[in-house]
């Protein structure tokens, strides 16, 4: 992709310019905040090969903040731009504003130092050649006097000593100090000698005195004369290799945004269907399809445009919107169409309207048409408050993958988070990790430890549940050899955590047509993280092989808040259940789905009136909970099911419930 990337002329952001080269990316922009600077500066850069062109940003921003003003600007002056780079570590500030920018204008952000380990970052910012020097300095431990006008490869000890004396941050993202590059090997010209300055002591306080250095005079010099007198190693970088990142999903500035008023024609034409699973006062699902008997293909817009319309309008009426939706699986009935599913979701689904954060979101294939329910089929799970923490990364990074779009990679509500389905994707490339669905499993779940760390949690102490979504297209080894990993990954590191487990978290695998991208495995954790850590998580198994249980039952409890259950109905299960066998399922405060193989030789219609009927005897009988006109669970339809990857289930029950 072409860029235009943000240069302040300090270490990071030519360090994010040199990460971008390394992933085939070409720089043909800069971007500068403020007044253009002395073009001399760039004559450092090979113009022929680069033809570099300064934008100053600043220039660019209308008065009354005009995004259509704006975009005009950006599309007529350089209209080839398709990224923007940045040089942000660990600013949820200027991150956010480069992303809000980016996604007004259809670029991709990219930034290639976020969440980087800074320690590791100085050094190879050092290592690769960039000689920066330090303009101001604004911490515990650092002098104007002794500190301003310092290499940071001379810093870098007593940077790390400090760090450990004073808690600074290494690279300066905390403010501690700024720099200025005078080399790098993205200077094939020229590099800067610094000829003289002075120091402004700014803020003379006896712990943390702000100075800066005043460049007064500067020369260049080219690189070919300091190379034939020995005195400087040009460096020629690191050779990367070109990958198009292409986002998943229209900019919010291409599409206009749809209500449930104007899509209620569409609603009424269609047999919809409804259901809630209320969770006492916290929370409730609502699920919505379209059933479908005959089968007939309407396409996947308008089904998609119905029920997204259907859900919108519900959660008008009980006076709730988008903005209480803490998250969405989204079940398509051919991933081929992933990307106009997109296209109808951003109608709806927007950071305008949920300003408080995006929900999360995953998005599988599942055999719909088979089973009379359309193209689409939605469940969202809507708290009552405005009460969650959303962690909304769009830029394209090194720490996991990047939501470029309306979805966020995680949304804690309550102390119970919800993660985003994961793929095996090479966060800074964006694409699947090669070597099959065991190394896609890995990277997976590395792409959700590190989102899970941002929670200051990880998954092997908080994971309570992980459903793994597995491609059809897989041998039985190879869901075997996925169960293995799953299974390491939490086993090697038990030892490493600090909370009382009794065991590991419950895996359930879900055999699907076809999932996002084309990959061959998708994990979908959740994870309880609660205030007070001292808690114990506990894990119960009962066998179908015991005399008095033909249920295999798994159960899982936490210090009796979190309650989470899998029953596996196998067929020789099946065969044994006797018509007085009551599991006890049902609380008044839980989400209960249950997915059955498509192969059942019954419409989805058919099995919701035997499921109906049975909880409606059910709650009659045992007075625990009432059945209203919608049902209070979801059926979905999954090609197999099971806790193990032979998926032999021919009903798998889930349950999340907290207790009361």
């Amino acid at each position: 992709m072409k860029v235009v990337a943000l240069v302040s002329g300090g270490k990071d952001s030519c360090y994010a310019m040199m990460r971008c080269i390394d992933y085939g990316h070409e720089v043909s922009h800069f971007g500068h905040l403020g007044r253009i600077p002395d073009e001399s500066l760039f004559h450092m850069f090979d113009g022929p090969s680069v033809d570099l062109q300064i934008v100053a940003l600043a220039n660019l921003m209308p008065l009354d903040d005009s995004v259509d003003e704006l975009d005009s600007y950006m599309y007529q002056t350089i209209p080839s731009i398709a990224a923007v780079s940045s040089g942000a570590i660990a600013s949820d500030y200027q991150r956010l504003r480069v992303e809000s920018v980016c996604s007004r204008l259809g670029l991709v952000s990219l930034a290639y130092l976020w969440k980087q380990d800074q320690t590791l970052l100085l050094e190879e910012m050092i290592e690769r050649g960039i000689i920066a020097i330090t303009i101001k300095v604004a911490a515990m431990g650092l002098n104007p006097a002794k500190h301003l006008g310092r290499e940071l490869a001379d810093l870098r000890p007593y940077l790390l000593q400090i760090k450990e004396l004073c808690g600074i941050n290494v690279c300066g993202e905390g403010g501690e100090y700024e720099t200025l590059t005078l080399d790098c090997p993205l200077f094939k010209n020229a590099r800067i000698f610094l000829d003289k300055f002075e120091v402004i002591l700014h803020s003379p306080d006896n712990i943390a005195p702000v100075g800066f250095l005043h460049p007064l005079a500067f020369h260049l010099q080219h690189k070919m004369e300091l190379l034939s007198s020995g005195s400087c190693d040009i460096g020629s970088g690191k050779v990367g290799y070109v990958c198009e990142v292409q986002g998943d999903s229209t900019p919010d500035h291409m599409v206009q945004s749809l209500s449930a008023c104007s899509q209620l024609g569409n609603c009424t034409t269609k047999n919809l269907n409804l259901c809630i699973s209320r969770s006492s006062r916290d929370m409730f699902s609502i699920g919505c399809w379209i059933q479908n008997v005959s089968k007939t293909l309407d396409g996947l817009q308008e089904d998609l445009t119905s029920v997204l319309g259907k859900i919108e309008f519900k959660l008008n009426e009980d006076g709730f919107d988008w903005l209480n939706v803490i998250y969405i699986h989204l079940y398509i009935s051919n991933m081929k169409d992933f990307t106009l599913a997109n296209e109808v979701y951003v109608k709806f689904i927007t950071e305008k309207k949920c300003f408080l954060g995006v929900p999360s979101r995953s998005t599988i294939e599942l055999p719909l048409v088979q089973v009379g329910l359309g193209n689409a089929f939605v469940e969202v799970l809507v708290a009552n408050d405005h009460n969650k923490r959303v962690l909304h990364v769009q830029s394209i990074s090194c720490w996991a993958p990047s939501c470029i779009g309306p979805y966020s990679q995680a949304t804690l509500h309550g102390e119970v988070l919800h993660m985003a389905g994961q793929l095996g994707l090479d966060p800074p490339t964006m694409t699947l990790r090669s070597g099959g669905p065991a190394i896609e499993i890995e990277q997976a779940l590395l792409n959700s430890e590190a989102i899970a760390n941002c929670f200051n949690c990880s998954l092997v102490s908080c994971a309570i549940l992980l459903t793994v979504y597995c491609a059809a297209s897989l041998t039985f080894r190879e869901r075997t050899e996925i169960q293995h990993k799953m299974e390491s990954f939490f086993d090697d590191d038990s030892d490493s955590i600090d909370v009382k487990r009794v065991s590991g978290p419950i895996f359930l695998y879900i055999l699907a047509p076809a999932l996002p991208k084309g990959a061959l495995v998708e994990v979908k954790p959740v994870l309880y993280i609660p205030e007070n850590r001292d808690y114990v998580i506990g894990n119960n198994l009962l066998g179908s092989d015991s005399k008095e249980m033909v249920w295999d039952f798994q159960t899982y409890t936490i210090s009796g808040k979190i309650c989470a259950a899998f029953v596996s109905i196998t067929k020789d299960v099946a065969a044994k259940i006797c018509p007085n066998t009551e599991p006890e399922l049902i609380s008044s405060d839980h989400h209960l789905k249950f997915y059955y193989t498509a192969c059942l030789s019954m419409t989805a219609e058919t099995l919701n009136l035997i499921f109906y009927e049975v909880f409606a005897a059910f709650a009659e009988d045992s007075k625990s909970f009432e059945m209203g006109k919608e049902p209070i669970y979801s059926l979905i339809p999954v090609l197999s099911s099971g806790r193990s990857a032979s998926m032999e289930d021919i009903i798998t029950c889930e349950l999340f419930a907290s207790k009361l």
